[in-house]
């Protein structure tokens, strides 16, 4: 294996001469801005937090289909995929979706369970993004529930240069060694097409389209056509097949600007159970049907967005509102194999449905003081909505609650000096489902040289329980699975300190950058389901904590047409787990990540190449080992590299582009940190990605 990523390394090295100048860097001449955790739209320098931005071009350079594709390539965020369900959510710090917030355009996004947290990845396509900004660390202050380890906020576009753009492409992709065209095809086909249009000089209107079919992986499974009693009907990773479109209308005049934005998303995902039932047929002649009980998903998501930015006299003021409406139905069907057709059909039921009314206000600039100033904000959110059968069988019927939440947050910025600033912080957070909430922050900028900052973050965050937690009743023979009504809101604590400078090496061209970041996170009175009663009493309990440390560090080499990034990090993890009869070791588990990124463009053709390299090691985590107590679980350490070439044609209108992904052909990691219960087994591995896969991408622009 290390032989493999020497050689493509070096391969890779050969085609970079110079540096990247029309890209990357004329993205840095223009100085990068971001919106995340600010008062109003700041240079990314200037920012009080560190907020690690992923801008358009880098995005385009990955060939990325989806935002979880992206966020892949960075270091200390996992995007963790179910492949039964198909959703993939992002893990900061070791800490899953539940505990990172999702944004589009600084609003939370809807998911099956709430919102803005432990949010599908897969169901946010690239096609109108401006960017990706990241924050880690707790940001309760800011952006309230759910914000405990990190924010991910994704910014789209809401202009254009030209009186009309035109944008689109055609992207085919091979599923490791699948590919085919076919309506029951092999592979992965995207098309996208997003149209802007300056109407005026005040009014702005963009319309997209996206479509992302992908048709599934057998694996070592063999299809739904097989009807072989093996478990091994169906796929390694089930078919989905995805639409989204939006439309977006901005006015601007003067100092004020407000725009509406309405999306759209339907999911179809087929789940193919491996069981083949042989049933007789009982004619006479001793025929038999071979069937299986499948379930097709299908998903809608509405999301109505409205901002607006203006004054009042001196005073700023920024307001988001959103209504936004997820609903994930499903139905039961049975499947005859031999004869490809649909023999019964239950009704179609929702397996998770949320309704969200959503606003957020903020109030700044009321001195109108450069040195001192104040911003005061509020924050609700109305959530009605249920979960079904993924929380337990709830009598045959799903457990339908509200749960309304209203905020308050105040901070201000005191500009001490020239070098230093500081901005305390602090929100009540108010709910008719649990006990008054309280978060604080306190924030610094020390401008140590005029090429060099260094920021401290201290901040908490908590995190309400989700209704399967709350509200699971699963009781049968075997079974006793409860959820809690009585659970008290995580609490989580982050510290941070990070260091960043940048400079010019002599007069030869090359620019240099490099950040050293420590963040340290706390969580307690962590929800988890615990055994209350041997053998199969489970309810949901706030019993554990949760412990991270985070030592990273990057470098960045920039000359001409020639940008080279290398990354790398440590992650100590120290999980306090509680059982009946037992409690886990608290010693710290490292995990040790590296990475590299790389593009250069020819002078003479513009012909760009890029490569992305990440290394995860081995990760070790104590897991509950049924009446046994605990006992230290690894996962495997894995590669991932990515290759692509791009070439632009007829004056930049069109761009065509190949590369290959997952170099290193991963796919199943062995794994031993799989908890057992009294009903399962510890699976042996996990499975997080189908393979290599080759793609071949059209671009066009007017």
């Amino acid at each position: 294996m290390k032989k493999k990523v020497l050689s493509v390394l070096s391969l890779s090295v050969a085609f970079w001469m110079n540096a990247q100048e029309k890209d990357s860097l004329s993205q840095k001449k223009i100085e990068e801005v971001v919106i995340t955790g600010q008062y109003t739209q700041q240079s990314v320098n200037k920012s009080i937090y560190k907020v690690d931005v992923i801008d358009a071009q880098q995005i385009k350079n990955m060939a990325a289909t989806n935002v979880a594709d992206v966020l892949n390539q960075s270091l200390n965020i996992q995007v963790t995929p179910d492949t039964r369900s198909g959703n993939s959510t992002a893990n900061i710090m070791g800490l899953d979706g539940n505990y990172v917030k999702i944004l589009i355009d600084n609003i939370p996004v809807v998911g099956d369970t709430g919102l803005g947290s432990n949010i599908d990845l897969t169901k946010i396509s690239l096609n109108n993004i401006e960017r990706i900004e990241i924050v880690k660390g707790s940001m309760g202050v800011e952006y309230g529930n759910g914000a405990v380890a990190g924010v991910i906020n994704i910014i789209t576009r809401k202009n254009t240069s030209k009186k009309i753009s035109v944008r689109g492409s055609l992207q085919e992709e091979t599923v490791r060694d699948n590919y085919d065209l076919k309506k029951r095809g092999k592979g992965r086909h995207i098309q996208n097409l997003n149209v802007d249009y300056n109407i005026d000089n005040n009014w702005f209107a963009n319309i997209s389209f996206n479509h992302n079919q992908f048709m599934g992986y057998e694996g070592e499974s063999k299809g739904y056509k097989y009807f072989g009693q093996d478990n091994k009907r169906g796929y390694e990773w089930n078919p989905k097949d995805q639409f989204d479109t939006s439309a977006l209308v901005r006015y601007t005049k003067n100092k004020t600007t407000f725009y509406y934005k309405l999306s759209y998303l339907y999911e179809n995902f087929n789940f193919y159970n491996p069981e083949v039932s042989r049933n007789p047929l009982n004619d006479g002649m001793g025929g038999v049907a071979y069937e299986s009980r499948d379930r097709e998903y299908n998903t809608n998501r509405w999301i109505h967005q409205f901002n607006i930015q203006t004054n009042f006299g001196h005073v700023r003021y920024m307001g988001d509102f959103s209504y936004q409406n997820q609903d994930r139905k499903y139905f039961d069907y049975n499947y005859d194999i031999p004869n490809r057709n649909t023999k019964s059909k239950q009704e179609e039921k929702s397996y998770y449905k949320t309704d969200v009314i959503y606003s957020r206000g903020m109030f700044s600039n009321f001195l109108d003081n450069k040195t001192f100033d104040f911003q005061l904000g509020y924050e609700l959110d109305y959530t009605n909505g249920y979960a079904a059968l993924i929380a337990g069988d709830f009598f045959g019927e799903a457990v339908k609650r509200k749960i309304f939440t209203y905020s308050n947050f105040l901070s201000a910025e005191w500009n001490i000096s020239d070098k230093l600033s500081v901005r305390p912080g602090v929100r009540l957070s108010l709910s008719e489902n649990f006990n008054d909430q309280y978060n604080y922050s306190v924030s610094a900028r020390y401008k140590t040289s005029e090429n060099s900052n260094l920021r401290t973050v201290v901040g908490t965050a908590n995190r309400f329980p989700k209704y399967d937690e709350l509200y699971t009743y699963f009781v049968n023979l075997n079974h006793d699975v409860q959820g809690n009504p009585d659970l008290k809101p995580e609490k989580g604590f982050s510290a941070g300190l990070f260091w960043d400078q940048n400079f010019n090496v002599g007069t030869n061209g090359w620019r240099i950058a490099y950040n050293i970041d420590a963040l340290y996170l706390d969580v307690k009175d962590r929800i988890d389901m615990v055994v209350i009663k041997e053998p199969s009493t489970y309810k949901y309990m706030n019993i554990n904590k949760y412990r991270n440390m985070l030592l990273s560090a990057n470098v960045d080499f920039r000359k001409d047409q020639f940008a080279l990034s290398l990354r790398g990090s440590v992650n100590g993890t120290s999980v306090s787990m509680n059982t009946l009869n037992s409690s886990s070791p608290t010693d710290f588990q490292y995990l040790v990540q590296a990475g590299a990124s790389a593009t250069y463009k020819l002078k003479n053709t513009d012909t760009n190449f890029s490569l992305y390299y990440k290394f995860t090691g081995p990760d070790r985590i104590y897991v509950a080992d049924g009446t046994n107590g605990f006992r230290l679980g690894k996962v495997d350490s894995f590669h991932m590299m990515d290759f692509i070439v791009s070439q632009p044609f007829w004056n930049n209108h069109f761009e065509i582009a190949a590369g290959v992904k997952n170099i290193f052909d991963v796919t199943r990691l062995n794994s031993s940190a799989t908890a057992t219960s009294a009903h399962n087994g510890a699976s042996g591995t996990v499975n997080l990605y189908y393979g290599r896969s080759y793609f071949a991408r059209l671009m066009f622009q007017f």
